[in-house]
C-alpha cells in the first residue's frame, strides 16, 4: 500500500467542503481514520502555586484609610514614642502637650545653630501682659498645646484680674488663668479661641550637662521674640523666690536669694526654694516664664530669675546669671495646674 506523504498538521478530510473540528462535525458519531493524531489540545493553564509550609496563604492587599492607616502605625512603633505621638494628634488622640526626649523641633541637617533652633522655637513663645490692681507686667510664656495651653511662672500672672498674649505673629489672645504653683513659681494659662497654635516640643532637663549650649527666647523689655545664647553654667542651684506676688518691682525685677545673699530686692517672709539650672544667656526683666532651649530645639527649662546689677530699669541689664525651672519639674506638676490647682 502506498501512502503518501503529508506536512505536519495536514488531515484527510472525508468531508469535503466541511471542517471536522467545527460545529456538530466536531461532536458527531462518525468514522475516524486511527491514522489521523488527535487535534492539537489548548495550551494547559499553569495550576496555582502550592503554599509554602508554614508560610500563610496570601491575599491580595486591600487599599484604602484602613491599610494606610495600620501601615503608618506599624512604622511609628518602630521609629519610637515621638513618632506615635504625631500619629495620636493626627487620629484625633487628645490633646496634650508635646513631651519627648527622642523628638527634635530642629531639621537634622541643621541642629548646633543659633538661627535654627530660633526660627523653629520661636513661633511657641509668646509675651504675656498681665494687669492687676497694684500695675501691670510683662514676662513670657512657652505654648504647649496647639489649643492654647501656655507654661510661665506664677509670678508673672499671679493676682492678675486680666491677662493678654501676644504670639509671634502679632495675633492678640485673652487668657485665663487654669492653675498656679507658687512652691515652684509655675502657672499654666489657656487662650480664649485658639486652635493650630505651634506646641513646642519639651526635652529632657535630667540629660543636660554643665557647659551644653543654650538658647534663651523671650520678651525682655516688651522686645517680643529676643533671641540670646550661652551655655549651661551650673546645675541644681537652690533658688529662693517670694511667693507673694507684691514682691515684684514695677521694673519687672523679680527678687531672688541665692548663697545666702538676696538679688533684685527683699525676697519678703514669704519664700520658695527650688532646684534650677544656671545659664549665662542673656536674661532681662520680661524674659520670665520664656523658654531656655537646647540645639536640637526641645525645652529644657523655663527662664524664672535673672541679676539685675542696678536698681532701676535704666540701668539693669544682664550679667550672665540667669536660673530656669527644669522641665521635668514642669511636666511633672502639668496634672495639678490642669485640675485648677491654686497657690
Amino acid at each position: 500500500m502506498t501512502e503518501s506523504f503529508r506536512r505536519s498538521g495536514e488531515y484527510e478530510n472525508p468531508y469535503p467542503g466541511r471542517n471536522p473540528y467545527q460545529g456538530e462535525a466536531r461532536h458527531a458519531v462518525s468514522p475516524v481514520n486511527p491514522e489521523w493524531p488527535p487535534p492539537p489540545a489548548r495550551p494547559p493553564v499553569p495550576p496555582a502555586a502550592a503554599p509554602v509550609p508554614g508560610e500563610p496563604a496570601r491575599r491580595r492587599a486591600r487599599r484604602g484609610p484602613v491599610a494606610l492607616l495600620a501601615a503608618v502605625a506599624i512604622v511609628a512603633a518602630a521609629v519610637g514614642g515621638g513618632t506615635a505621638y504625631g500619629i495620636q494628634e493626627l487620629t484625633g488622640g487628645g490633646t496634650v502637650a508635646a513631651s519627648s526626649t527622642g523628638t527634635t523641633a530642629v531639621p537634622a541637617g541643621q541642629k548646633g545653630t543659633v538661627a535654627s533652633v530660633a526660627q523653629a522655637v520661636s513661633p511657641s513663645i509668646v509675651e504675656i501682659s498681665a494687669a492687676s490692681n497694684t500695675g501691670a507686667s510683662t514676662g513670657s510664656g512657652v505654648i504647649i498645646t496647639a489649643d492654647g495651653e501656655i507654661i510661665t511662672n506664677n509670678h508673672v500672672v499671679s493676682g492678675a484680674s486680666s491677662v493678654e498674649v501676644t504670639t509671634s505673629d502679632g495675633k492678640k489672645y485673652t487668657a485665663e488663668v487654669v492653675g498656679t504653683d507658687s512652691a515652684k513659681d509655675l502657672a499654666l494659662i489657656k487662650l480664649g479661641g485658639a486652635s493650630g497654635l505651634p506646641a513646642a516640643t519639651l526635652g529632657d532637663s535630667d540629660a543636660v550637662r554643665v557647659g551644653d549650649q543654650v538658647v534663651a527666647i523671650g520678651s525682655p523689655e516688651g522686645l517680643t521674640g529676643t533671641v540670646t545664647s550661652g551655655i549651661v553654667s551650673a546645675l541644681d542651684r537652690d533658688v529662693t523666690v517670694p511667693t507673694d506676688e507684691e514682691q515684684q518691682r514695677p521694673d519687672g525685677g523679680w527678687p531672688f536669694e541665692f548663697g545666702g545673699r538676696q538679688f533684685n530686692g527683699d525676697t519678703g517672709s514669704s519664700t520658695t526654694t527650688y532646684k534650677a539650672i544656671q545659664t549665662d544667656a542673656s536674661l532681662n526683666p520680661g524674659n520670665s516664664g520664656g523658654a531656655l532651649i537646647d540645639m536640637s530645639g526641645r525645652i529644657i527649662g523655663i527662664n524664672s530669675a535673672m541679676y539685675s546689677a542696678a536698681g532701676s530699669s535704666a540701668d539693669a541689664g544682664s550679667v550672665g546669671l540667669g536660673f530656669a525651672i527644669p522641665i521635668d519639674t514642669v511636666k511633672a506638676d502639668l496634672a495639678k495646674l490642669r485640675a485648677g490647682a491654686d497657690g
